[in-house]
Formats: C-alpha cells, sequence, structure tokens
C-alpha cells in the first residue's frame, strides 16, 4: 500500500471525533462539516500530510525508534490536522481572491447554496485542527509545543497572505524581490515545508531547538522554490493538470515572473509592464504575457529552478545536526521539475 493511499484510507478516522457533538440539534452542522472537510481537503496531493509520515518513519529508520505503529498513527492524525490547515487557508484564499476552480473542481464558495457562508465554513474548518489536537494528543508531552506551533505557523501565514492581498494597493515600483521573498516566506514555506517536518520532530522527541533551526533553514529555501514553480505554472502550466486557471497577471500580484521580468526591462518595456500589469481584459494579459516571452522568462526561470535545487542540495549535504537528510531531499526532489 502506498504512503499516500493509507493516509486516504484514514481520513474517516481521523476525522470522527469532531463530527461528534453533545447536542442533538448540531448534527446537521456536524454533517455539513464533514462535507467541507472531505471536499477541502482530500482532492489535494496531500504532500503536507503525507511529508508528516514520511519523515517519522524516517526518524524511526535511522534511530530504531519503539512503538512504530503508534507513532505512525499520531503521524497521520497530525497529517490529517495540516491538510485542514491547508483546507482553511485555501477556503478563504479563494473567497479573497474571487476564485472559480481549485484542484479540478468549483471554489467551496462557488458552490450552490454556498456563498458568504464559505466564510464561516473556514472558521469551522480552522477549528477541527484544535478539537482533533486535544482529542489525540492532550496528554503527550509534547501537546502545548504543538499547538504553539500551530498556532505560530498559522499567524506567520496570515502575515504573508495580509502582505499579498496589501500588493494590491501598492505601486509596482514597490514589488522587490526582496518584498516577494518576505511574502513567500510568510505565506507558503512555513505552513507548506517547515510544519510538516517539524511536526514530525515533536512526535519522535527529535524537536530540539538545534534539530528545528536547522530545519527550518532547508525548508524555507525549498519553499521559497515552491513558490517560485507556483508563480511559473500560474502562467505557463496547463489549467487541466495544475487545476486551476492562472490570475496572478490580472491580480496584480507579486510574483516572480513580474519581479523579474522588472528587472530585465527597458525604460519602454518597464513603462509597458506597469500600465497593463494588473489589469483583468484579456488584451492587457496578452501583452503581459507576450513581454514575458520578449524577456524568454521561461529560460530565466529554467536556469533559476537548475541553480537552486543544485545550491538547496548543497545546504542538505553540509547539514550536521544529525537529522535524516532524505527527509529534506525527498521534499526537494518531490517538488523539483514539478507541472502541477
Amino acid at each position: 500500500m502506498s504512503q499516500t493511499k493509507l493516509f486516504i484510507d484514514k481520513f474517516d478516522e481521523v476525522i470522527k471525533p469532531v463530527l461528534q457533538v453533545s447536542d442533538p440539534r448540531l448534527e446537521v452542522i456536524a454533517d455539513r462539516l464533514k462535507e467541507m472537510l472531505t471536499y477541502n481537503t482530500r482532492g489535494g496531493k496531500l504532500n503536507r500530510g503525507v511529508a508528516v509520515l514520511d519523515t517519522v518513519q524516517y526518524i524511526i529508520q535511522q534511530d530504531s525508534l519503539p512503538n512504530a505503529d503508534r507513532l505512525e498513527h499520531s503521524a497521520i492524525v497530525m497529517g490529517w490536522c495540516v491538510e485542514i490547515l491547508q483546507a482553511f487557508f485555501l477556503v478563504a484564499d479563494d473567497i479573497m481572491d474571487r476564485s472559480e476552480m481549485r484542484r479540478g473542481q468549483q471554489c467551496w464558495y462557488k458552490k450552490d447554496n454556498i456563498g458568504v457562508m464559505a466564510v464561516n465554513d473556514s472558521f469551522l474548518i480552522q477549528s477541527s485542527i484544535y478539537s482533533l489536537l486535544k482529542q489525540y494528543f492532550a496528554k503527550e508531552s509534547w501537546y502545548i509545543d504543538v499547538l504553539h506551533l500551530f498556532l505560530e505557523v498559522s499567524r506567520n501565514t496570515e502575515f504573508g497572505q495580509a502582505q499579498d492581498l496589501l500588493a494590491d494597493q501598492s505601486p509596482l515600483e514597490a514589488f522587490t524581490m526582496d518584498r516577494y521573498s518576505m511574502i513567500v516566506e510568510y505565506k507558503t514555506a512555513y505552513y507548506s515545508f517547515y510544519l510538516p517536518v517539524a511536526l514530525a520532530l515533536h512526535i519522535t522527541g527529535r524537536g530540539s531547538e538545534e534539530a528545528l533551526a536547522a530545519a527550518q533553514d532547508i525548508l524555507l529555501k525549498i519553499g521559497h522554490y515552491f513558490q517560485v514553480q507556483d508563480d511559473y505554472l500560474d502562467c505557463y502550466g496547463d489549467p487541466s493538470v495544475i487545476g486551476k486557471i492562472g490570475t496572478d497577471i490580472q491580480e496584480k500580484k507579486c510574483s516572480w515572473l513580474f519581479v523579474t521580468a522588472a528587472s530585465k526591462c527597458t525604460t519602454e518595456q518597464l513603462s509597458t509592464l506597469y500600465t497593463h500589469y494588473g489589469k483583468s481584459d484579456d488584451h492587457s494579459v496578452a501583452i503581459v504575457k507576450e513581454l514575458y516571452r520578449t524577456l524568454d522568462l521561461q529560460q530565466c526561470y529554467l536556469t533559476y529552478a537548475n541553480s537552486t535545487y543544485q545550491e538547496i542540495t548543497a545546504v542538505i549535504a553540509e547539514c550536521k545536526v544529525g537529522l535524516p537528510k532524505e527527509i529534506f531531499q525527498g521534499f526537494l526532489d518531490k517538488i523539483h521539475k514539478r507541472s502541477k
């Protein structure tokens, strides 16, 4: 059985505690919660959740840890908590971005009879995380550390989302690579890459400050690379493969493609970019994409991707904390040259 199938097969069992209500008047809400959790978590690639299980299993094998079954079950539960956190972010993000599709299906708020109720639904999804953590892990020595980790990472991600949204009110001249890197670190890297590994380290008793710091350094670099890939695929990816239609140009996103293009433009090209970027009409979008083609951003991206892969691989090789390097290399290899 593959890791992903094992993970998926445990979903209904894992979420059962949050669907149990003491007041029968709330049963209709519990049924709705099951629907929204299923719809918004199971359609993704599940890389974040499975990464918790993968990391725990690496550490079990490396250190010959006892109670492997119990640790693996804890990893599966924690992995679904990460996927539920992702679902919370995506439901809210789709509303804010006015997106149409997510993971090849309608965004939750676009479904019949959902609409603005999706705002409260996102809160219900988020609260499920903390119900599950309490239900499964309240007696563990690392429970408070994990609770604080989820709260801290959530706050960091919300800071990143706020920076991303504020870009709409900022002049395009303010879109720099430094600003882009800050948005990426806070909005994506912490919860997508650092969180799963940090949780696995706590579960296996390896969550020392030194280990967590070393893991964070590597994983934030991988998270940056991942977001650059996302920006590239938003423009150049196949919607039937990535599950959505890219809208970064129309939404005036501070993306890697825009920042890179701005740094390569002549004065005339920059004026064209500033005139048409952030406009929703097809003509303006086509002009921006043609400028990207003229600047050969596809080749710029390929050069960046190859050099970044080598740089991160070198950092992983130099890690001396004693963590299994397969954890980090596995993350990196899984996303390298991805098409969705």
